[in-house]
C-alpha cells in the first residue's frame, strides 16, 4: 500500500498513485487481461454508454486510453515538479462542478485537486456519473487515506473554500453568482478552430477529421470552425471524413444532420454536403453537431489577427504552418497533457497558491 499523511500528498507517491492508476486503465482497455479492478471499470463503461446515449463504447475507451497515457510515471513527476509542495498547509475544501459532455471531462480538475493535496467535493453531472467514482475506488486500493478526500455530492454545494466550476455561458452567470465570493475557476463555453492551408497531406487531414468528428464534436477542444484559403478545393476532405462514416449509425448525431440540413434547405442557404456532416460559411466559431463553420482567407496574417481578437472564445487552433501563433497538429486536440489547462488558466498553480 501507498502511504499518504493526513496534511501532505507527496510527488512521489501521488506519481505512484496516479501512475498505478493508469496502468488498471490499461489493463481494463485490454481483453486480455481480467482482475477485479479491469473488470469493475469494464462494467462501469457499459453502464456509462447506456446511461448516455452520446457515449460510446469506443468513445469512452478513447477518453480512458488517452488518460493512461498521460499518466505515467514520467509525465506525472515532470508535472508536479512545477509546482511547490507546501508540507505545512492545510488542506482546502474543493468544490469541483463538472461538466458531461465528454467522458471523464472533469478528471484533469480532480487530478489537479488531489495533487494539490486539497479535498475534492465532486458535483457529477448526470451525463456523466458513472465512470470517476469507479476511478476513485482504484485509487483508494493504493491509497486508502485518500477515501476521506473525496466526496460525491448530489445536494446543493456547502462547506467548500474553493470553486472549480464548468458550465456553459448560461450557467456560468449563474455560477458567478452563487459562487463568485470565493476563489474560483469558472469556464464558459469555448470553441477550437483549424486553420488549413491547402498543403495538408491526407494523413494531416484524416487528423483534422479526428478534432472534428472525434465525440460528435461536443468537446471545447473540437474543432467547429474552419480557416480555408480563398480558392480552397473542399473535396481534399471527403476521403478523411469518409473515414467517419460510422456516425451515419449514431441516431442522435444523425437527427442532428438532418435537422440542420433542413434548416439550410428551407432558408436556401449555401452549404456543402458531405454525407455525414455539412459545412456553411459562417463567421462565428460555435456550431451545432453536424454543421461545420468555415471562413475564407486571403493571407495568414490576417487570420492571426482574427484568432488574437477572439481568443477568450478559443480553447484550441489546430494547423501545420508555423505562422498560426501556438498552433497545435492536426489529429491532437484530444490528447492534452498534463499541462494542457482548459481555457489557458493553470489550475494547479490557482491551486497550490491557496491558504
Amino acid at each position: 500500500m501507498i502511504s499518504l499523511t493526513d496534511n501532505d500528498m507527496r510527488k512521489e507517491k501521488i506519481t505512484d498513485i496516479f501512475s498505478s492508476t493508469a496502468k488498471v486503465l490499461e489493463e481494463a482497455l485490454s481483453s486480455n487481461t481480467h482482475s477485479g479492478a479491469a473488470d469493475k471499470l469494464r462494467e462501469a463503461i457499459t453502464l456509462a454508454v447506456q446511461k448516455n446515449p452520446w457515449f460510446t463504447v469506443s468513445s469512452v475507451k478513447q477518453s480512458l486510453q488517452a488518460w493512461a497515457e498521460v499518466l505515467n510515471e514520467e509525465h506525472c513527476m515532470d508535472w508536479l515538479s512545477a509546482y511547490p509542495v507546501n508540507e505545512n498547509r492545510k488542506p482546502k475544501n474543493v468544490s469541483i462542478v463538472m461538466a458531461g459532455n465528454l467522458p471523464l471531462v472533469g478528471f484533469h480538475d480532480y487530478l489537479c485537486c488531489l495533487a494539490a493535496g486539497h479535498n475534492a467535493l465532486i458535483k457529477l453531472s448526470s451525463d456523466d456519473e458513472v465512470l470517476l467514482p469507479v476511478i476513485f475506488d482504484i485509487m483508494c486500493s493504493f491509497a486508502p487515506e485518500m477515501e476521506g478526500r473525496v466526496k460525491f455530492v448530489n445536494t446543493p454545494l456547502k462547506d467548500f473554500d474553493v470553486v472549480i466550476a464548468t458550465g456553459s455561458n448560461n450557467t456560468s452567470r449563474y455560477f458567478l453568482y452563487y459562487f463568485g465570493k470565493y476563489p474560483h475557476i469558472i469556464r464558459r463555453n469555448r470553441n477550437s478552430v483549424a486553420v488549413l492551408t491547402g498543403e495538408e497531406s491526407q494523413e494531416e487531414l484524416l487528423g483534422v477529421a479526428h478534432d472534428i468528428f472525434d465525440y460528435f464534436g461536443l468537446g471545447c477542444r473540437s474543432v467547429s470552425k474552419l480557416y480555408v484559403p480563398h480558392n480552397y478545393d473542399f473535396g481534399k476532405l471527403q476521403a478523411a471524413f469518409d473515414c467517419f462514416d460510422d456516425v451515419a449509425t449514431h441516431t442522435r448525431y444523425m437527427n442532428n444532420y438532418d435537422y440542420q440540413k433542413s434548416i439550410l434547405i428551407i432558408n436556401a442557404t449555401p452549404f456543402i454536403d458531405h454525407r455525414n456532416i455539412l459545412l456553411r460559411e459562417e463567421g462565428s466559431f460555435a456550431s451545432p453537431v453536424a454543421l461545420l463553420h468555415y471562413s475564407k482567407y486571403h493571407s495568414l496574417d490576417e487570420v492571426n489577427a482574427e484568432i488574437q481578437h477572439m481568443k477568450d472564445q478559443i480553447q484550441v487552433v489546430v494547423s501545420i504552418s508555423d505562422s498560426i501563433n501556438d498552433a497545435i497538429l492536426p489529429g491532437t486536440t484530444q490528447n492534452p497533457g498534463l499541462f494542457d489547462y482548459a481555457d489557458g488558466i493553470d489550475t494547479m498553480a490557482f491551486l497550490s497558491k491557496i491558504r
